[in-house]
């Protein structure tokens, strides 16, 4: 390892004991300006004392990821290489919950900190952690729709700028990695469509409805009938504005509703995309319970979600992602899914495993923000926008990695016409 003496020497030493690795994996610059590390390595800035005193407080994941939304670290390369550099190193390398610093760590990560001045109380989270949204009996409706207003309610402008016109926030399907994101989400969702069987009459209930991307493809090009339901104000007067400029108003109709409290069925076909992750473990019987109660015999449900592959150490409840981004989301197994389906007497007709796909649509997502960064901040403050590059690129590592996938499952109801033959039917 490579280091110049200064601030950036003890600073090196401190995040090594984090990481639990014997050399770091960065190359680190100090608010002294001094910096140590490997040379040529992705660099990480730490600007301020108060990036340590958070670490400190918080030695892993959360601290640094407090410290990088607060604006005290800063990693003002390629995100990736970052990112990549830091999760392949020691305990972050360990799926799961990261592992507690044994007290002599501790002590010692003490002392740096009384070197170099940054001893201190607490301090206070970024505002953009999601306090209030604990509040309350996990999933209750109250609280999930304050977790759903927690991240989908931060301004349909940002979105715009991530998502691009498409206003597509699950994984797109790409033909081809230079196929581009707008193809790749219409790929998506017209698959959807297929899978789902969709012909003109038919009655179609969107679960998680978005922006209304599905519900106006499947309305325009497919002839049925839409109800998309959504817990996110933000979210549903823009899918609303864009309904009514389509001139699609007769046949589809978005509502701020609970799937729980859909009372209109049956449907022949429900979509839900990148939806149950928001359900919760506990809770998912209900769902599939819920939504088979609303199709009619013989209806499909395609189920998009994301998948913990890495075995039965689930996510830190307390980490970055609850934290910030999608507080009381749960990852289920698919194993844990297709048993929820089955169990309240679905059939399974099919399952896809997209997780290559999702790894590509998180890179342009990224891309578009890098892109539209002063915009994005501008629209959602530097906090979110930080909140959102740091989150989507981690992401994207996981799908790469395979430490999370992404899978539509599709199923139907007993009774009526018999499934298709092959996959050859949608594909």
């Amino acid at each position: 390892m490579t280091i110049t003496t200064g601030v950036a020497a003890r600073l090196a030493e401190g995040l090594a004991i984090v990481l639990g690795t014997k050399e770091i994996p960065v190359r680190l610059q100090a608010w002294d300006g001094s910096e140590a590390g490997p040379a040529g390595a992705p660099v990480l800035v730490f600007r301020t004392r108060r990036a340590l005193r958070r670490i400190l407080w918080s030695p892993g994941q959360l601290g640094l990821s407090r410290a990088y939304v607060a604006g005290d670290i800063d990693a003002p390369g390629d995100i990736f290489e970052a990112f990549t550099a830091l999760s392949s190193a020691g305990k972050f390398a360990e799926p799961g919950p990261f592992r507690r610093l044994t007290a002599r760590e501790l002590g010692t990560l003490v002392k740096t900190a009384v070197r170099l001045g940054a001893l201190g109380p607490k301090p206070a989270p970024p505002p953009e952690e999601a306090k209030v949204v604990r509040a309350g009996r996990r999933h209750s409706k109250q609280r999930d729709a304050a977790a759903i207003s927690h991240h989908y309610d931060v301004g349909n402008d940002f979105y715009a700028m991530v998502l691009g016109p498409s206003m597509v926030y699950s994984c797109a399907v790409w033909e081809a990695e230079d196929a581009g994101l707008e193809a790749a989400q219409e790929a998506k969702i017209d698959l959807v469509c297929r899978k789902l069987g969709l012909q003109p009459g038919m009655r179609v209930l969107d679960v998680g409805c978005g922006w209304g991307s599905f519900a106006l493809h499947a309305a325009r090009r497919y002839g049925v009938d839409v109800v998309g339901v959504t817990l996110s104000t933000e979210q549903a007067s823009l899918a609303g504005k864009r309904v009514a400029e389509a001139g699609l108003a007769d046949r589809v109709d978005i509502r701020v509703q609970d799937y729980r409290d859909v009372e209109d069925g049956p449907f022949d076909a429900i979509s839900s995309i990148g939806m149950s992750e928001h359900v919760g473990r506990d809770q998912m019987p209900h769902y599939a319970s819920r939504l088979h109660g609303l199709l009619r015999p013989g209806g499909r449900l395609l189920n998009h979600a994301i998948s913990w592959n890495a075995g039965p150490a689930a996510p830190d409840p307390d980490s970055f992602i609850p934290r910030y981004v999608f507080p009381d989301g749960e990852m289920l197994s698919l194993a844990e899914t297709v048993v929820a389906l089955e169990s309240c007497g679905f059939e399974v007709l099919d399952v896809e495993a997209l997780r290559r796909h999702y790894a590509l649509t998180l890179r342009a997502w990224v891309h578009n923000l890098e892109e539209r960064w002063d915009e994005a901040v501008q629209a959602a403050g530097a906090g979110r926008a930080r909140v959102w590059r740091l989150y989507m690129a981690a992401s994207a590592l996981g799908f790469e990695t395979g430490i999370t996938g992404v899978n539509q499952v599709l199923v139907q109801r007993p009774g009526g016409d018999g499934p298709p033959m092959r996959r050859s039917a949608w594909m």
